[in-house]
């Protein structure tokens, strides 16, 4: 993606498949599990705004669609560490912003949601950068950098039961899937250069993740729980994409 290209993604796009993409979605889960949304009174109606949730299994992004009121770009990772291959077919058929890894790409990417935030428009994004763990872990950079740059308001939303649904299916019985939307928050402002800046960027990234916590059990809060075991385990398990990319 050049920086042309990254700047000029216009808002919203695929209208109509993703219309489709997303009624399937609800319907598909609704089907499968037993689904509850709470606070859905805090949905915004229009952007900007950026979508911020925890990211446990890899369907979550379907889910998410499904319960949106307005269609979302999503910021994923380019390369997909665990899951099945049909998990691809997602990212092609509703068209995300890839993420890869290197500077200039993720620069690009960022660029790139920038521009539809600054059309109003909407940011869905998981702080964690993957869905390898079952428990919240500390974020990377990006999505405290999106938000400094573009002012824009940010959505909490927990999602509690999704890894459990193909479990409970294989029993004959529907997972309970609770997803619950927190009140919008933010925006940040950031002042300082250099490492002040770096630091105060951290700040906003673990504010961020505490917000998705307070929408999730105890249990699952991992680095933003009260266990010093959960916290430590957190941390291991936030490098496991470097190792499994690098190894």
């Amino acid at each position: 993606m050049t920086t042309d290209r990254a700047m000029s993604i216009r808002y919203p796009r695929r209208r109509t498949v993703r219309a489709i993409l997303s009624r399937l979605s609800r319907w598909a889960f609704e089907c499968l599990a037993d689904l509850e949304i709470v606070g859905q009174e805090n949905l915004p109606q229009e952007g900007p705004l950026i979508v911020v949730a925890n990211h446990f299994f890899s369907v979550d992004p379907a889910l998410m669609i499904g319960i949106a009121p307005w269609p979302m770009e999503f910021l994923s990772a380019q390369h997909v560490v665990s899951g099945p291959q049909w998990l691809h077919l997602f990212p092609l058929m509703w068209g995300v912003i890839t993420v890869a890894r290197g500077s200039v790409a993720s620069r690009l990417a960022l660029r790139a949601a920038e521009a539809v935030l600054q059309q109003d428009g909407v940011v869905g994004i998981y702080p964690e950068a993957g869905a390898w763990s079952r428990i919240l872990r500390p974020p990377r950079p990006g999505t405290a950098y999106i938000a400094v740059r573009s002012g824009a308001r940010l959505l909490p939303v927990g999602v509690d039961g999704v890894p459990g649904i193909f479990r409970a299916l294989f029993k004959g019985k529907r997972a309970k899937v609770t997803v619950r939307i927190g009140e919008p928050f933010g925006p940040y402002h950031v002042l300082g250069t250099g490492r002040e800046r770096r630091q105060q960027l951290e700040a906003v990234g673990h504010d961020i993740m505490q917000h998705i916590a307070a929408l999730l059990p105890e249990e699952s809060r991992g680095y933003y729980g009260d266990d010093p075991a959960m916290r430590e385990r957190a941390l291991v398990e936030a490098e496991y994409p470097e190792r499994a990319l690098d190894g």
